[in-house]
Formats: C-alpha cells, structure tokens, sequence
C-alpha cells in the first residue's frame, strides 16, 4: 500500500543533477491494475476445500498464502490487549466462571458456528472486525483473575474432494480446549489443556506492532507467521465464521469464499451497483464528483460478490477499495470458479482510479 509519488520532468532532472544521488531513494511505483487468478497473477484459495487464506496487496500486485489451519488464536498487537479466534476454522468460545484451568470442564456442543443453534452468535467474534466484541473480551490484568474460557477448536480442513461447483470445508472436529489469556507486559500469557487435563501448557506472546495480531498455534505451542505485515495487504480471501439471518434471528453461521478487508490498517471499502460498462466508465473524475462513503466493516465486500446456487458472480456490482495510503481502487469478480470448474480459484480484477 505504497503513496503514489507524481514528479515533473523538472524535478526528476534536478534529483538526477544532486550531489547527493547515492542516498536518493527510488520512486516506488504503484500497481494501477491487475487481473488476478490468471496464470501471471494466481489467487490459490487451494481449490474445493478451501485450504488456504490468501493476502492481496493491490498496490505491490502481490499475494501470500497460508493455511488456514495453521494458527488458533490471534493477540493484537495495538495499544490495546485483544485475543481474536481462528474464524476460518469455526472455533467458537465460552466464559466459564472458573478461574481454576486444572479442573475438569465438559464440552457444550451449543458453543458452536451453525445454523439453528440459539444464541451461538455469542460465541463468535463480531464478523465486522469490531475489537470490543470479541468472545474473549477485556484482557484480564493477572493470572489470578483471569477466567478459563471454554473453546470450540472447530473443524480440520477436509481432503476429500467434492463435484465441480460446491464445497466441502469441514472435515473432523478438532476437539474442545480449556483456555486462559492474561496481560504479561506489554504482551500476554497463555495457558491451555485438553478438557480433562490437571495440568496445562503455558506460552508468552509479545507484540510486534509491525502486524496486526501475533498468532499462535496450540498444536505446536509457538508463534506462526499468518498475515503480512499490517500495511502490506488490503484485502484476504478465506472462509468465514459470519451471521446469517433468519426470521429475525442471527446465527452463527460458515461461509466459504469469502472476503475480508484489512480494515484495521485503515483499509476501506464500499459497493457500487452498475454492470461491466459502469465499472469500465468509473474514473477519479466520477469519483471526486460524488459523495462516496466508505465501511470499516471487515466483511463489506463478504460473500456478496457471488451466488453459490448458479456458481457465478453478480455482474451488477463492483467495488470501491480505498488502502491505507488514501489509493482508491475499483474491484470487480469476473468467475468463482477456476477453469476446470473447482471452487476456491476466485478471479478478480481491479484498477487504480485515474
């Protein structure tokens, strides 16, 4: 997400003539555009099963890729102390009024992502990417205050794979764990344990105020590298813990091919209702004429991009996506399907107004 930097044929012959010429930093240019999911640009969610979360950086026209299942848990790394769960897994969370992680705790299949179940919208972080209403809370000060939470680890990534067209995201259950978080610092402190355990694991995790969140893995009790540095990507491709609907109830609720957006980076974004022409015809011209308002909202653009019934994407829309350095973008989903068919191999393409 880099500032675009627009320098006269004067001034580049006076930066070309200074003394100074060896400390003179390059001009970093600026993507103005790309297709992505194309052999040039590939955007590998990993096919049918949806293995992976993808991090796109418009502005360098690059992606990263990781497992979704490499990490469970995600300390912010702000001035504030905030622990979000793996969403991509289905993990869900409850309070216990315990403080005690040595004694034994049972599972409660109602702290669960899925549809019906009451109240599980409790058990989730907010799907808007609100830090004050994830599960865990406010970050307790001390171990001795600090509740044990019981977790949901959710669901492993299937191999088997389905028809062309639909999905299979969740494979076994990865169990339940008793968890506890307290601030250490200016970090936190983790301790964790299988449901029946009289003992437990402890891990530190600091802050690196490079990233968003520090991630850890229980499988492996360390610290894994997840999303890119925190001005290094707009927008994630990945599944989804969101809220659905249904005769006025919210639930908790799974979705693949979903998108996010870096929103706590300062990302932004909004959708615009017009077809191909529309979005060919939209400039910065158009743009600095209208009054445009733009969502912080983590999951604005979501799964409204595509219909999983037909397997196509809606043509009448598009999106804005304006970075973290001011850039606006314009993003519009030409297929969610790859060529031979497969869901998780999403094409999209996008261009710097100008």
């Amino acid at each position: 997400m880099k500032k675009i930097f627009l320098l006269t044929t004067a001034l580049l012959t006076l930066v070309s003539c200074s003394d100074d010429d060896g400390n003179v930093a390059p001009i970093e240019q600026i993507s103005e555009g790309a297709v992505f999911g194309t052999a040039e640009n590939p955007l590998n969610v990993g096919g049918p099963n949806q293995p992976n979360q993808v991090y796109v950086d418009l502005s360098d026209e690059s992606t990263v890729e990781v497992p979704r299942n490499s990490w469970d848990f995600g300390f912010y790394a702000g001035n504030d102390f905030r622990v979000i769960l793996n969403s991509s897994m289905m993990m869900a969370a409850k309070q216990l009024e315990t403080t005690d992680i040595s004694l034994p705790q049972e599972a409660d299949n109602t702290v669960s992502v899925g549809p019906y179940i009451e109240n599980n919208f409790n058990y989730v972080d907010s799907p808007d990417g609100s830090l004050n209403e994830t599960v865990f809370g406010d970050i307790a000060t001390s171990e001795a205050t600090a509740k044990v939470y019981l977790v949901n680890m959710g669901y492993k990534v299937p191999v088997t794979e389905p028809a062309a067209g639909a999905v299979n995201t969740t494979g076994d259950h990865r169990g339940w764990m008793k968890v506890k978080v307290w601030k250490d610092g200016n970090g936190y402190k983790i301790q964790y344990a299988a449901l029946d355990a009289a003992t437990h694991a402890e891990a530190s995790i600091a802050k690196d105020s490079g990233y968003n969140f520090t991630f850890f893995n229980t499988t492996t009790g360390s610290t894994v590298a997840v999303e890119p540095q925190k001005d290094k990507w707009d927008i994630a491709f990945t599944t989804f813990t969101n809220l659905v609907n249904d005769a006025g109830e919210d639930y908790a609720y799974f979705y693949s091919d979903f998108v996010i957006i870096n929103s706590r980076a300062g990302v932004s974004a909004l959708k615009i209702n017009g077809n191909a022409g529309v979005y060919e015809a939209f400039s910065l011209e158009y743009f600095n004429s209208g009054n445009f308002i733009f969502s912080n909202n983590q999951s604005v653009i979501g799964s409204e991009w595509r219909d999983v019934f037909t397997h196509t994407v809606d043509e009448n829309i598009f999106f804005l996506v304006k970075d973290g350095s001011g850039n606006v973008y314009k993003l519009k989903f030409i297929s969610m399907l790859g060529t031979d068919g497969k869901r998780g191999y999403p094409v999209f393409q996008y261009a710097l107004l100008q």
